[in-house]
C-alpha cells in the first residue's frame, strides 16, 4: 500500500495526538471503553455511520454487517468506530423520507466533522439513505466507501417465484380494489413479496440508487448487485472495510475522486436501468455537494441516445437477484462501455474502464444485447411545457405506449386528503380518457414531496378492466411503480407553479415523443386564475419543518436545503482544553 499521508496528517490526531492534556484526556476516556492503547494509538480512525433501526426493515441485516467491517477495519490497522445515524426507513416515516433525506445528510456531515474521524464507511441502502449518507460525507470531504444493503430474495407466492416487492403488490392491489381477489390473499401475496431482509427486489429506487453510487465509484465494484443474504454480501462488507484504511493512507478523497464524467456515466447507467424516477432529484442533489454541474438537460440528452437494456421490473420481467446471476452491474457496464468515460476514478483507485474489464453477461434476456433492448431509448424522459416550466419527468418504459401521446379532460384533486376521499366515488365525473390531476404534493406543498404520484386508478374504472391513466401531479412515486405518471411538475403548485391552476374539463395534452406537456387554457384565462390565487398556509410553524419548508430547492435543484447545496469548506473544529 502507497502511503500519500504520514500520521500526523490525519484528522484523528488532532484530538488523540495533541500535546498535554487534550491529546491525553482523549486517550483515557478511550481506555475506559475497554480499549488498550494498542488498539487505537497509531492507527487511522475510521467511522461506521449505520442507518439500522428496528424500524427499517430493509436493513435488519446491518448489526451483522458492522461486525464484519469491523473485522476488515482491524485487519487493515485501522480502529472502528460506529456512529448511529438517521434511519429514515421508507415504510414507516411520515409524511415524506424526502424531508429526512436532508436531516441525514447534515447529521452525517456534522457527525463526521465533530468526531476524530480519518475515514468513513456509509451503511445504507433503503432508499433515502444512500443518496444522504453521500450528500454528508460528500460535503465532509474525507475518505468515504458505501456499503450497499442489497436487494432481498425474490417473491414467492404460490406457484410464482417471480413477484417483485412493490411491483407486484401494487397490481395487486388494484385486483383488490376492483374485487378480483379478497382480502386474506391481497395480504398473504404481498407478505409472500418480502421475506428477507434487504431493499426491494425490483429496480425501484433503493436499487437504482445502490446502482448509481456503484457507477460514481463509491463503492467496491459490482458490489450493489449483491443480494443481502448472499454470503458474498458479508465478505463484500469485510473488503470494504480494509479498502477505507488504504484509502485513508491514500487520502482518496470524494472531491478527488467523483467529476462531472463521474455522474455523466450515472445518467447513462440510469437510463439503461430504466431506474427509479426518484434518481434525478438525488444525483442533482448529489453532484451539487460535490460542486459539480448537473441538470435535467443532462438526462434530456442520454434519454435520447441510451436504450434500456436492464429487463428488471417494474419495465422489465426479471429481479435483482437475476440481475445478479446474470453478471450484475458491471456486466450491464460492459455492455456500455461505448457511452461512458471509462477513465472515472473510483474508491479502488483504478479507473471505471479497469473495474469493469473482463466482466461478461451471462444472461442475454436479463441484461440485454443493445440490439435487443428492452425500449429503444428514452426509459426515463424529462418534458416541459406551459404545466411544467422548468420540467417534469415521466417513466417511460413503465408506462403505456397509447396513453404516451393523450389530450383529455382534467379530474382534479386540490391535495392527497381530497384525493382519498373521492377517487372511489361513483360519481366522480371521470372516465378512461381522463387526466387525473393532483395538487399541492411537492417539496413545499405535501410538506416534502411523498411518494403519490402513482394515483389510484378510481374504483368504477377498475371494475371496467382499466390499468392505467394519464396522471399528473408535482409529487414522486415510488421506483417499483409502473404507469403513465408525470412526475415532478415544476415549479410546484404551493408556490404558485402552473399546475396550481389547473380546474376540472381542462384540457391537458402529453405528448411524450415531443417531450411536451400543455394545459389547453388561454394565456389570458390562466393569468385571471393567477391573480386570483393565494398560497395556501405553511404547514409548520416551528422545527426542522419550518426549516426545511423555508429553504427547500425544488425538484428540478435536487430538493436539497439551499444552505447546504451552497459551495464552501467548513474548517475542521479547534482544538479545545479537554
Amino acid at each position: 500500500m502507497t502511503r500519500k499521508i504520514e500520521l500526523k496528517d490525519l484528522r484523528s490526531q488532532k484530538w488523540f495526538g495533541a500535546s498535554g492534556q487534550p491529546g491525553n484526556h482523549k486517550s483515557y476516556r478511550t481506555k475506559q471503553m475497554g480499549y488498550a492503547s494498542e488498539d487505537f494509538q497509531g492507527k487511522p480512525v475510521i467511522g461506521i455511520l449505520s442507518t439500522w433501526s428496528d424500524l427499517n426493515s430493509c436493513h435488519t441485516h446491518f448489526p451483522q454487517r458492522i461486525e464484519e467491517i469491523k473485522r476488515g477495519i482491524w485487519q487493515e490497522g485501522g480502529f472502528p468506530v460506529v456512529m448511529p445515524t438517521l434511519s429514515v426507513g421508507e415504510t414507516y416515516v411520515r409524511p415524506s423520507t424526502l424531508i429526512y433525506r436532508n436531516l441525514l445528510a447534515m447529521d452525517a456531515e456534522e457527525i463526521l466533522r465533530s468526531h476524530p474521524i480519518d475515514g468513513v464507511v456509509l451503511l445504507g441502502g433503503c432508499d433515502k439513505t444512500t443518496p444522504g449518507l453521500i450528500m454528508g460525507a460528500a460535503s465532509m470531504n474525507i475518505p468515504a466507501i458505501f456499503v450497499p444493503a442489497g436487494a432481498m430474495l425474490r417473491g414467492h407466492f404460490r406457484e410464482n417465484w417471480n413477484l417483485g416487492t412493490g411491483s407486484s403488490t401494487w397490481k395487486a392491489l388494484a385486483d383488490f380494489r376492483a374485487g378480483k381477489i379478497d382480502e386474506k390473499t391481497w395480504r398473504a401475496f404481498g407478505e409472500g413479496t418480502a421475506r428477507s431482509p434487504g431493499t426491494c427486489n425490483t429496480m425501484g429506487t433503493a436499487s437504482t440508487m445502490t446502482s448509481l453510487v456503484d457507477v460514481l465509484g463509491f463503492t467496491l465494484p459490482g458490489a450493489s448487485s449483491i443480494p443481502a443474504v448472499d454470503a458474498r454480501h458479508p465478505q463484500m462488507a469485510s473488503m470494504c472495510g480494509r479498502r477505507i484504511v488504504e484509502m485513508v493512507w491514500e487520502d482518496l478523497r470524494p472531491k478527488a475522486m467523483v467529476t462531472r464524467a463521474s455522474f455523466l456515466n450515472a445518467v447513462i447507467a440510469d437510463m439503461a436501468l430504466s431506474g427509479s424516477t426518484n434518481s434525478l432529484i438525488h444525483l442533482i442533489a448529489m453532484a451539487r455537494r460535490l460542486d459539480l454541474e448537473l441538470s435535467l438537460d443532462d438526462f434530456a440528452a442520454a434519454s435520447e441516445s441510451v436504450p434500456v437494456i436492464c429487463n428488471v421490473q417494474p419495465s422489465g420481467s426479471y429481479l435483482m437477484e437475476d440481475f445478479f446471476y446474470a453478471g450484475g452491474l458491471l456486466a450491464l457496464l460492459k455492455r456500455l462501455e461505448g457511452h461512458l468515460d471509462l477513465s472515472c476514478l473510483t474508491v479502488t483507485g483504478k479507473t471505471l474502464g479497469e473495474n469493469i474489464e473482463g466482466a461478461e453477461v451471462y444472461n442475454d434476456d436479463v441484461i440485454r444485447p443493445s440490439e435487443n433492448p428492452v425500449y429503444g431509448a428514452g426509459g426515463l424522459v424529462v418534458i416541459r411545457g406551459n404545466l411544467a416550466p422548468r420540467g417534469a419527468v415521466i417513466k417511460r418504459a413503465a408506462a403505456d405506449p397509447k396513453l404516451q401521446k393523450h389530450t383529455g379532460p382534467a379530474v382534479v384533486f386540490p391535495n392527497f386528503k381530497d384525493m382519498l376521499a373521492r377517487i372511489d366515488d361513483p360519481e366522480l365525473p371521470v372516465t378512461a380518457d381522463s387526466v387525473l390531476v393532483l395538487q399541492d404534493a411537492g417539496p413545499v406543498g405535501a410538506p416534502g414531496m411523498p411518494e403519490w404520484g402513482m394515483l389510484p386508478i378510481p374504483k368504477k374504472l377498475l371494475e371496467q378492466g382499466v390499468r392505467d391513466m394519464v396522471r399528473i401531479s408535482d409529487a414522486r412515486m415510488s421506483g417499483t411503480s409502473y404507469g403513465t405518471c408525470v412526475l415532478h411538475v415544476c415549479p410546484e403548485s404551493r408556490v404558485g407553479g402552473p399546475l396550481a391552476f389547473v380546474r376540472d374539463g381542462d384540457l391537458i395534452s402529453l405528448d411524450v415523443e415531443g417531450r411536451v406537456l400543455d394545459l389547453l387554457v388561454d394565456e389570458a384565462e390562466l393569468e385571471e386564475r393567477r391573480k386570483a390565487w393565494t398560497p395556501p398556509p405553511p404547514h409548520y410553524e416551528r422545527g426542522y419543518g419550518m426549516l426545511y419548508s423555508e429553504h427547500v430547492l425544488q425538484a428540478d435543484e435536487g430538493c436539497d436545503l439551499d444552505f447546504l447545496a451552497k459551495q464552501g469548506v467548513i474548517p475542521d473544529p479547534e482544538a479545545r482544553f479537554s
